[in-house]
């Protein structure tokens, strides 16, 4: 299971596999960088921020870790 699974809301039919593994994988990329482990409800807003980002159509999961990360202001551009 990706781990931005619990996030999803039910029902959520936007996301292909792909799209979720993605996600996955920014979310895991940005709670390494920024030592989220234990922080349920930090780890929660990186979620929906991801998620936010893809619905307009960011897929790339680099780019949603570096857009992410940019805009918590850790020195990673978009």
């Amino acid at each position: 299971m990706g781990a931005i699974v619990p996030f999803l809301k039910s029902g959520e039919a936007v996301f292909d596999p792909q799209d979720v593994q993605a996600m996955s994988v920014a979310l895991d990329d940005i709670c390494k960088t920024l030592n989220l482990d234990g922080q349920a409800t930090a780890k929660e807003i990186v979620a929906i921020r991801i998620i936010e980002l893809a619905r307009c159509g960011e897929r790339s999961p680099t780019k949603l870790r570096d857009r992410v990360l940019h805009e918590a202001n850790c020195g990673t551009s978009p």
